[in-house]
């Protein structure tokens, strides 16, 4: 058995609540949770070093998913991983719910903060390593960012802040989907020469698919040379069901009927 099957069963588990998650709310943005599922279950499957026992130990390594819409992944790995009850899924995305569409930490052990404004996460996730420099502790800080959000200048302004502070607990995780809510990235502001962008600012760039599990642990143990890492990790959005892969229809559709059934068939029972 492979060291990295639990976390190959735990995406293929992410994923299907995801698909039922978003069909029970009528919500949005399935095509991309599907496409981060890889990347949320090799951080949740023993990188990440966090206990649903113990859920503010304050040298426990902090998470942050700076792409919120694509909470929903991230509330189905907690959940599996047993920071709260499997049965709390049910309400995503319902009137009265904690479980928001856009991830939310209130009232949701194993959350850090709050996000959905694009472009807030990795500028959050620099003043947790900076506190953590700070106070001589040696918690990782870890940010999933989208591509689109790379957009943003706040994302800029904080990767130029980690790397003059050489903040060598940091890692961004880019889902690098090359899709953004209306049109392909590159059409919409074209990021590339994208690694050359980062290492411009200090980063140390490592490239990994975002599907292969290998691939992604590699990645993570890639050393950071002193200062911030970050990872762009080359995915599919709506990564395992067919016909929302590489959909732009898929950002804001929520899978309903044959079109839920047919995609449930896909991702293979049972969900567990």
């Amino acid at each position: 058995m492979s060291e990295l099957d639990g976390s190959r069963a735990l995406a293929a588990s992410i994923r299907q609540h995801v698909v039922d998650m978003t069909m029970r709310g009528s919500s949005s943005h399935v095509g991309s949770a599907l496409s981060c599922a890889d990347i949320i279950a090799v951080l949740y499957d023993g990188f990440l070093n966090v206990d649903p026992k113990n859920t503010k130990d304050p040298d426990r390594d902090r998470f942050i998913l700076s792409k919120g819409h694509a909470g929903a992944a991230v509330y189905a790995a907690l959940a599996l991983r047993g920071f709260f009850p499997l049965d709390w899924l049910e309400q995503h995305y319902q009137n009265g719910s904690r479980m928001s569409g856009h991830i939310s930490h209130k009232g949701i052990p194993g959350v850090e903060v709050s996000t959905g404004s694009l472009g807030h996460g990795l500028p959050i996730a620099v003043g947790m390593a900076v506190a953590g420099k700070l106070d001589g502790r040696g918690y990782r800080t870890v940010c999933v960012l989208s591509d689109g959000e790379c957009d943003e200048g706040t994302t800029w302004e904080a990767a130029m802040f980690a790397a003059h502070h050489r903040l060598e607990h940091l890692t961004a995780i880019i889902d690098y989907n090359k899709i953004q809510s209306l049109g392909p990235v590159s059409e919409t502001l074209a990021l590339e020469p994208f690694a050359d962008k980062w290492r411009a600012f200090g980063w140390t760039v490592v490239e990994a698919d975002g599907h292969d599990h290998d691939s992604l642990c590699e990645a993570l143990r890639r050393d950071g040379g002193g200062g911030p890492r970050v990872v762009i990790a080359h995915t599919t959005k709506g990564k395992g069901v067919s016909f929302m892969e590489n959909s732009v229809l898929w950002h804001y559709r929520s899978p309903q009927g044959d079109e839920y059934a047919a995609a449930r068939a896909e991702l293979e029972e049972p969900v567990g």
